[in-house]
C-alpha cells in the first residue's frame, strides 16, 4: 500500500468551482500513479475554512470512485497558510514501493511543495 498527497487551490468559492478543480487533482493523481480505481482503499479530503459550498467527496463519486471509502475534513486555520485550498491522502493498493509516489501539487497549491512541483 502506498500513500499519494495531492493538493490544488480553487478559484472562487462555487460548487462547480470546488468539484471541478477536485477533480483535475484526483486525475492528475490517478494518472500520474497508473492508478486504476479499484484499488483505491481511500481517499482524505481537506479544505480551508473559505470553501463553504460543496465536499470535495462528491467530486469523486462523480468520477466514479465508488468502492473507496471518502472522508472530508476543515483544514486547522494557521494564520498566513495558503487560502482556498483542498488537499488530498489517497491510499492504494499497490506494489510500487512509497518511494515511489507520485505526489500532485497544482495552482496555487506548487508553493506547499517546491521540492516536487
Amino acid at each position: 500500500m502506498i500513500a499519494i498527497r495531492g493538493a490544488i487551490t480553487v478559484k472562487s468559492n462555487t460548487k462547480d468551482e470546488i468539484l471541478k478543480s477536485t477533480k483535475v487533482l484526483l486525475q492528475g493523481i490517478l494518472e500520474s500513479n497508473n492508478i486504476d480505481n479499484v484499488d483505491i482503499i481511500s481517499i482524505n479530503f481537506s479544505g480551508t475554512k473559505d470553501l463553504t459550498k460543496a465536499y470535495p467527496a462528491v467530486a469523486a463519486r462523480e468520477m466514479g470512485l465508488t468502492e473507496c471509502a471518502l472522508c472530508c475534513f476543515q483544514e486547522m486555520y494557521v494564520e498566513g497558510s495558503l487560502e482556498m485550498c483542498i488537499r488530498v491522502q489517497m491510499y492504494v493498493n499497490s506494489k510500487a514501493c512509497q518511494k515511489d509516489a507520485k505526489h500532485v501539487y497544482l495552482e496555487k497549491a506548487k508553493i506547499l511543495r517546491p521540492d516536487i512541483s
